[in-house]
């Protein structure tokens, strides 16, 4: 629960990426050795949607997106998440647009999903999981961010190295980005047979939202600073802006804080939908939120591809 550095997204390491890289290479050795009993299910078609950069690669809304486009086709499909109690945003915002199995494991996750009879299994998360043998996986990137200083945490925002992407089907690049030709040259360079598709993201209540106002918003996700660019695309005047970080839980005396500011600069409250479900009902009123929808460039043919029994 602590904000990401922000030496982790220069584009090159500095002194203090490379003072914290000893600690990075044991996180990579331990990545190396980590091994599972990669356990396979021939009765469901497994999908895991995932990433090696920390939070805010946008897994959860493709997660979401693919669970949403699968069940239009009539093939049964859920979301399956193992179970983080501080994760309950994401949880609730995917029970709340689709089905969801959430369990202390992945591998039960799965058995549950075979009981009910689901004929797709898509992991929220999981790429790091070597106990199971998804049949198709997608790596999300956030396509601003891309892979930061390109080292391993603790000195950068990788899970693991970019090598990583030779076992990828399929990478997503979240968020337009005039960079994007450039990182797709990167990705092929290290997986010349992998697919990548391109994601945009849309304000889908963009309308209600009075623009007349000045706004206090705040947000606790893994990248606030899209947010920030997502408010100021849509017109919206923002006054101040707090950021926490990503899965926080607010204390009352915060949101309290927050409320007694607003009322006294005449502020309205925006925040994103994850953090709005985060917070208990009792401290909801008076607070709006940005509801986003996922639009997948080449929707067809990246739909095809992922059906695919």
């Amino acid at each position: 629960m602590i904000k990401k550095p922000k030496f982790w997204n220069k584009k090159k390491p500095n002194f203090f990426a490379y003072l914290l890289m000893p600690f990075s290479q044991l996180v990579n050795f331990f990545n190396i050795v980590k091994k599972g009993k990669n356990f396979k299910f021939p009765n469901i078609k497994t999908i895991c949607i995932g990433n090696i950069y920390i939070g805010g690669t946008g897994k959860t809304p493709l997660s979401i997106k693919v669970c949403q486009l699968l069940n239009k086709k009539n093939i049964r499909s859920t979301v399956l998440k193992k179970f983080y109690k501080e994760h309950k945003d994401e949880q609730l915002l995917i029970s709340n647009k689709t089905n969801l199995i959430s369990k202390i494991n992945r591998k039960k996750c799965i058995e549950n999903a075979i009981e009910k009879n689901y004929e797709f299994a898509i992991f929220d998360d999981g790429l790091q999981d070597k106990s199971i043998k998804y049949d198709l996986k997608i790596c999300c990137f956030n396509s601003s961010n891309w892979i930061g200083n390109g080292c391993i945490i603790p000195a950068g925002p990788l899970r693991e190295k970019t090598q990583a992407i030779k076992n990828f089907d399929i990478v997503f690049l979240n968020g337009p980005n005039k960079e994007n030709e450039n990182i797709k040259t990167k990705i092929f360079e290290i997986n010349s047979n992998i697919k990548i598709f391109e994601g945009r993201y849309k304000v889908k209540n963009s309308e209600k939202l009075d623009k007349t106002q000045n706004y206090l918003a705040f947000s606790g996700i893994g990248n606030p600073e899209n947010f920030y660019i997502t408010l100021q695309e849509i017109n919206l005047n923002i006054s101040k802006y707090l950021t926490f970080p990503d899965h926080y839980n607010y204390k009352k005396l915060e949101l309290d804080n927050i409320k007694k500011y607003a009322n006294k600069n005449n502020l309205k409250i925006i925040t994103t939908e994850k953090d709005y479900l985060r917070i208990n009902k009792e401290f909801r009123q008076d607070l709006g939120y940005i509801e986003m929808d996922l639009e997948i460039v080449n929707e067809k043919q990246f739909l095809d591809l992922v059906s695919k029994k």
